[in-house]
């Protein structure tokens, strides 16, 4: 019985023993050898499918090169009957056909189309779903000549028609001029006209410089650049504005008797040179050298002439997106910081990688800011948009951050006053960004975000993490909506640690959430190199490979260890009222630092004092605190306290009550620090303390 049908008693096997008796096995054969035919069986769940010798025949495929693999059948199908046979097949699965059949071209070895006919039957689970298809293929190249004999069909017309339509689709796609180079070359089009190679040049400030040479061995000496005036086929051909068309070799060496004999052993019997004109003007010329033909139909010139407009259309194009993308490109390269400075107690690696997909330029940026006492600060942004329009804002709100940081402002300062000069810029554009403010005598990192990805944590073990932070509208929208309040979390990184900055188009691909992403992100880092300047290099090499659709800019800092600097350390934080969170983050600070700068067994004392003074500041005035801790140079090692507060009543010492509550707090400060006083500065006060941390503490009771 045959496959797929229920019912029928079992036949005997064939004398060959391959299969059953009958017309599916030795006289299917013995036909198809007579007759040029075969048969397949396309099992749909695996994707094999079996081809017998006379189907591999008919597509003209030794045995050996078939792997089962449909699509190693594809290379010997034209291309447009190819897509059109796979849609036939497709509509023939989804709307629950039960054969299908179709006539399509196949091209073999020695080059040469063959008609062909392939009819299937396709076989059906009881729930309808295709689960295979079995059929034959074989040779209708004479029935269809005939056929196009009596219906007079100009096959050679309609098949070069489809060419010039296919490429012109093709070139569509784009982007450079190579791209433009590539797809002539590797396309079929050139091989449907019979063309051995192809030629072409573009004119570029009154030469033509040749892009692309032609065949192995055909590039003449000095025509790298030639003059339009030289009598070569491109110049007459940009000179004149029309196709020149040579028919023979004998015209070739009349008419070129200079290039000719540099080229007669290329076998060329005919040439075609068109002139690649694009809004009037003539941009190049591409020339197609044949070894087989002699002369051009009217036809064939005129479908020529149609396929070098499309051409200089498509190059026209692809010039002038190499233009303004280098021009782009430019301008982001000189508003990103031109080196990045060395920064003692750190390695940093820094990239940037542009869109391939886009034309323009994003606003993606980072900067490294060196600040006193140690201190760095690390920048990471992205300026809505992919033009020059985003890398211009780029470039003014990289500067006045860096400008704001190195005033001395607090890194919730930088970000409001950052995001108030964005919104008073002549655009609608907005900026997410990251700002780091890290002490690497400390460890100590203050972060704020606005609107940015949060950063990732390397640690010394290559283990990565997500580091949530808690963060601000974008720059930008927080002054638009007055919420300029920018709250710092503060963090330690320890000797080796890594901290990772980067822009969403180093984690967000098409169908996938940016938590997703992330994991993603941490993995690869993970697995990546442990070298710092490696592991950013794969970073940047795995967005490429996957084309990614946006900018990145990337930025990873690693602490190298405890780094003492010979003016001593500084580190500043701003404690506003009500804000319990900012206390505990000051506190942490104070801690962090204490201990790093060496304190040792005065590091609890000088915690106390430290947080007896925010305290007080907090209680007894009107507005928040700034606390800072430095690390004073000189022949005694001294760590140095400031709370500044905006109140100008000075602070006086008072005995503590009965039930002793209060008034212990300036005793506290005096019998505990080695000297302490008050100084009034512009509106406020700043209440200060001394410790010596060098020395062996002695006990002053």
């Amino acid at each position: 019985m045959s496959a797929g049908r229920g019912g029928g008693e079992a036949t005997e096997p064939c004398r060959c023993g391959s299969g059953p008796a009958g017309l599916t096995c030795c006289f299917l054969r013995d036909y198809g050898r007579a007759f040029r035919m075969g048969s397949f069986d396309w099992d749909l769940l695996t994707g094999v499918m079996a081809m017998d010798e006379g189907a591999l025949r008919v597509f003209d495929m030794p045995p050996e090169e078939y792997d089962g693999n449909p699509t190693t059948l594809s290379s010997r199908v034209m291309p447009n009957e190819g897509r059109q046979l796979d849609t036939l097949v497709t509509h023939a699965l989804k709307d629950g056909s039960d054969h299908y059949g179709a006539y399509f071209r196949v091209r073999l070895r020695d080059g040469t189309p063959r008609w062909t006919h392939t009819e299937g039957e396709i076989l059906r689970d009881g729930t309808g779903r295709p689960v295979r298809i079995i059929g034959i293929v074989r040779d209708a190249s004479e029935e269809v000549t005939e056929q196009a004999a009596r219906l007079g069909l100009d096959e050679g017309r309609r098949e070069r028609t489809s060419v010039v339509e296919g490429t012109t689709a093709a070139l569509a796609h784009a982007r450079t001029v190579q791209d433009v180079i590539d797809l002539l070359k590797d396309s079929h089009g050139l091989e449907y006209f019979g063309a051995t190679s192809l030629v072409m040049g573009l004119l570029e400030s009154g030469r033509i410089h040749l892009v692309a040479e032609g065949p192995m061995g055909a590039f003449v000496p000095g025509t790298r650049f030639t003059r339009v005036d030289e009598p070569y086929p491109m110049g007459e051909v940009i000179r004149t504005l029309r196709p020149r068309f040579i028919d023979s070799p004998e015209d070739f060496a009349a008419s070129y008797p200079i290039l000719w004999p540099h080229i007669s052993g290329l076998g060329i019997t005919s040439a075609a040179y068109l002139p690649l004109i694009a809004q009037a003007r003539p941009i190049g010329a591409l020339g197609l050298l044949y070894s087989d033909k002699n002369g051009f139909s009217a036809d064939e010139r005129n479908l020529l002439v149609a396929l070098g407009s499309s051409i200089a259309q498509s190059l026209q194009r692809a010039m002038l997106y190499e233009q303004e993308h280098d021009l782009a490109e430019g301008l982001q390269q000189a508003m990103l910081p031109r080196r990045i400075p060395d920064v003692p107690g750190a390695q940093i690696a820094v990239r940037y990688r542009s869109a391939r997909l886009g034309r323009d330029i994003g606003g993606d940026w980072y900067d490294i800011i060196p600040l006193p006492g140690g201190r760095v600060g690390a920048v990471i942004g992205d300026v809505q948009g992919h033009d020059t329009h985003a890398a211009a804002v780029m470039g003014q709100l990289r500067i006045v951050l860096r400008a704001y940081a190195a005033e001395g402002h607090s890194p919730a300062t930088v970000m409001a006053r950052a995001s108030v000069f964005l919104h008073e810029l002549d655009t609608e554009r907005f900026a997410t960004c990251t700002y780091v403010e890290a002490d690497l005598t400390t460890g100590v990192l203050q972060v704020v975000r606005a609107g940015h990805v949060d950063p990732l944590l390397q640690d010394t073990d290559g283990s990565c993490r997500r580091l949530p932070v808690e963060g601000g509208l974008p720059l930008g929208l927080s002054a638009e909506f007055d919420r300029l309040d920018y709250p710092a979390t503060t963090l330690e990184l320890s000797p080796g640690q890594t901290l990772l900055l980067y822009t969403d188009g180093l984690v967000e691909k098409p169908g996938v959430d940016l938590d997703e992403g992330m994991r993603w992100l941490s993995s690869l880092v993970r697995r990546g190199p442990r070298e710092l300047q490696q592991l950013a290099d794969q970073l940047c090499d795995v967005v490429d490979d996957r084309g990614g659709e946006d900018d990145v800019a990337l930025l990873l800092l690693r602490r190298q260890g405890a780094y003492f600097p010979q003016s001593g350390g500084r580190l500043q934080q701003h404690v506003a009222q009500s804000d319990p969170e900012a206390l505990s983050s000051a506190r942490h600070m104070i801690r962090a630092a204490v201990r790093a700068w060496g304190a040792g067994e005065r590091s609890d004392e000088i915690e106390l004092v430290a947080d007896e003074l925010i305290t007080n500041a907090l209680m007894h005035t009107d507005g928040g605190a700034i606390v800072t801790l430095r690390m004073l140079a000189g022949p005694e090692r001294r760590l140095r306290v400031e709370v500044e507060d905006r109140s100008s009543a000075l602070p006086r010492r008072r005995e503590a009550g009965e039930a002793g509550v209060s008034g212990r707090g300036l005793m506290l400060v005096d019998r505990i620090s080695d000297v302490w006083g008050v100084e009034p500065r512009g509106s406020g006060k700043c209440v200060w303390c001394e410790f010596i941390v060098n020395s062996a503490y002695v006990d002053r009771s």
